[in-house]
């Protein structure tokens, strides 16, 4: 009786957390319009009810994540629910013209058909093979040699110790072999992060530190925001992990950035704090990393009701085989078409969905995208979970602004996915 009062105690809590986190999500979106209109994102007080109402009806949906256990797929299914929370927030407002009506539905139906894999194919898949610890070991040593390799060979292509305010500019002048952008890709989504994680449960402290410069001198080589901060965003994860039971944790890593953004942007407004400070944080966290993913999807579905659907000839070996009407990559043909951002990079739902098959057929595209999510609940199943959080915690950033087929190879989902599998259950043993 004791444990069942405890279980709907937790629920209950996890349900108030969720529902307050749908709220701070749309009052951060009203307040990035009132920074950033030059982005095509609006509010009008007028239109609230609706707006509310729209929201509401969707946070139904998240009675999944109460209902659900902790999984790699509950980390990425409830970054992408909350990317679509911001979608149907700014669709409601939105001034492009296109069907709203239709895209709303298709952008609900597609996170239901994200959710219910995503979150519930979990059963573990017998390993046929793992590695002995001696051998973990030396994979871990190997991994970090990799990292060491790689940065080493990029600083001698790229190697610019600039601001963040100038990374755009400078960024379109970086060159380098395609192997070496693979070779960047994996590392620091994949390879280093499953290493860090590893040497947190064997409390490994010095090679864990050593991790995690590593990751951070992929910025001079790459000048992306994401290797910048990916070192304090997993030693946050790591920190929330501790101090939460592991689904708050994952609510949490997005709520307590997104009211902290909200805050300073109400210093601001009040005259209580330098623009300097307050919108910077704001620009950062509350803009890029919360509203541009959600902004993505508006994009996608202004540009594509009056253009040509790629039918997934953006994949680079499917481009050579089949006739695209766009050569360049979609980034660059969605910021040639607004004009705003820098090159527009999107999502599962934005990319294989929107661009590829349209809003009629997207949640099919985003089914199949959750169906492999799941693949990789499986063969991540015995792993620690803190370990699960903290070793996909890039790769989850990655996915909200990254095409689903480019984060699998480009980004190392994939090799992460086989680590999980081949890797020692008893990971604090395994030395």
């Amino acid at each position: 009786m004791a444990d069942a009062r405890e279980l709907i105690r937790e629920r209950f809590g996890l349900a108030l957390l969720l529902y307050l986190h749908i709220v701070i999500c749309c009052v951060s979106l009203v307040c990035v319009a009132a920074i950033y209109p030059e982005f095509y994102i609006f509010f009008q007080p007028a239109g609230l009810l609706g707006g509310v109402s729209v929201i509401a009806a969707f946070s139904l949906l998240a009675v999944l994540f109460i209902l659900a256990e902790f999984s790699f797929g509950y980390c990425v299914a409830f970054y992408f629910y909350t990317m679509v929370v911001g979608y149907l927030w700014l669709n409601h407002f939105s001034e492009f013209i296109y069907n709203h009506r239709l895209s709303a539905l298709s952008a609900a139906a597609s996170a239901l058909a994200f959710l219910l894999p995503a979150l519930f194919m979990t059963s573990p898949l017998r390993q046929i093979w793992t590695l002995s610890s001696k051998n973990f070991d030396r994979l871990l040593n190997l991994l970090l040699l990799t990292g060491a390799v790689t940065v080493a060979i990029g600083a001698s292509y790229n190697f610019r110790l600039i601001s963040l305010d100038s990374i755009y500019y400078f960024r379109d002048k970086l060159t380098s072999p395609t192997i070496l952008n693979y070779l960047t890709g994996i590392t620091s989504g994949a390879l280093l992060p499953f290493a860090f994680a590893c040497f947190v449960e064997r409390k490994d402290v010095w090679r864990a530190g050593a991790v995690l410069l590593l990751l951070l001198c992929f910025y001079p080589i790459t000048l992306s925001k994401l290797t910048l901060f990916a070192p304090a965003w997993m030693v946050g994860m790591l920190v929330l992990s501790k101090l939460f039971e592991l689904r708050v944790a994952v609510v949490i890593s997005l709520l307590g950035p997104m009211a902290l953004g909200i805050f300073l942007f109400l210093l601001y407004k009040n005259d209580l704090a330098r623009y300097e400070v307050t919108i910077s944080y704001f620009g950062l966290v509350n803009f890029r990393m919360i509203a541009i993913p959600s902004l993505a999807m508006d994009y996608y579905n202004e540009f594509f009701f009056r253009h040509d659907l790629t039918h997934f000839c953006q994949i680079g070996f499917l481009k050579s085989l089949v006739t695209c009407p766009y050569q360049d990559p979609l980034s660059v043909v969605i910021y040639n078409a607004f004009g705003t951002g820098g090159n527009f990079n999107a999502s599962l739902f934005a990319t294989e969905g929107i661009a590829s098959v349209g809003p009629m057929f997207a949640p099919i595209a985003v089914f199949a995208g959750g169906l492999i999510i799941g693949l990789g609940n499986r063969l991540s199943a015995g792993l620690p979970p803190r370990f699960i959080l903290i070793s996909s915690a890039v790769l989850v950033q990655v996915l909200l602004n990254v095409p689903f087929t480019t984060v699998l190879l480009t980004h190392g989902a994939a090799f992460l996915f086989l680590l999980w599998y081949i890797a020692p259950r008893a990971l604090s043993d395994a030395s």
